[in-house]
């Protein structure tokens, strides 16, 4: 298994949510402005980047079908105004027989209601009746294109109700890997300070009062948070 893969795994096995991982990316990693068109869903997966441009979808059409099961779409646009990208038809193919994880769309989807009715993974900008034309336009100009895939093509993406994350394939290692376990243990040690000993959360975030306090618990802990300061000194 790849360590990727691991990474996968491990995000999928805990519902690693995107604050944790944009955390372990040292506060990075987020794909701003987007939104789950359907709540309560998380899913991670490789990404696999497309491109449409000039309020054309033509190039979606051609680009879905070299789709792998479990990956996750992420659809960038350009100039496509208030144009929706696809609909119904589009996801159905992507999410059912391409067996896409979940499709990220920089720009605007349509036929809302039967999305969300179907509960498709779909993270968006927003919604819109208007779609774009399905003729063929110009290009999402190369050299920025280029620049987003090389970024991000093949990286992790997750997404949840906090937004999209993705973990840039040059950060799939096992330093990774051990930041994302660093920030589950780190989060379990804060809600016992909050829930249990009922510490402010200054005492806990900021003056990060556990490492002065002898504890039998704080000391199984005590390589953690050493851990995970080295670790986001790196990130």
């Amino acid at each position: 298994m790849s360590i990727a893969d691991e990474i996968i795994r491990y995000i999928s096995r805990n519902r690693v949510s995107t604050t944790e991982v944009a955390d372990a990316l040292g506060k990075s990693g987020v794909l701003s402005g987007i939104s789950p068109l359907t709540s309560e869903l998380h899913k991670v997966g490789r990404v696999h980047t497309i491109f449409t441009a000039y309020g054309s979808n033509h190039d979606v059409h051609d680009a879905i079908r070299f789709v792998e099961p479990d990956e996750i779409v992420l659809v960038f646009t350009h100039e496509c105004d208030d144009k929706a990208i696809f609909g119904d038809l589009v996801a159905k193919y992507l999410l059912l027989y391409r067996q896409a994880a979940a499709v990220v769309v920089d720009g605007l989807v349509r036929d809302a209601a039967r999305l969300r009715r179907e509960r498709y993974p779909i993270w968006t900008r927003g919604v819109t009746p208007l779609g774009c034309v399905n003729s063929p336009a110009p290009c999402y100009p190369e050299e920025q294109a280029a620049a987003i895939r090389n970024r991000l093509q093949g990286g992790v993406a997750v997404c949840d109700d906090g937004g999209v994350v993705v973990i840039p394939p040059d950060r799939l290692n096992e330093e990774m890997l051990q930041a994302l376990h660093h920030i589950e243990l780190q989060e379990d040690l804060w809600y016992y300070c909050l829930n249990t000993l009922k510490w402010d959360t200054k005492r806990i975030v900021c003056d990060k009062e556990y490492r002065t306090v002898a504890s039998p618990l704080f000391d199984q802990y005590a390589d953690v948070v050493t851990g995970a300061a080295e670790l986001f000194k790196k990130v």
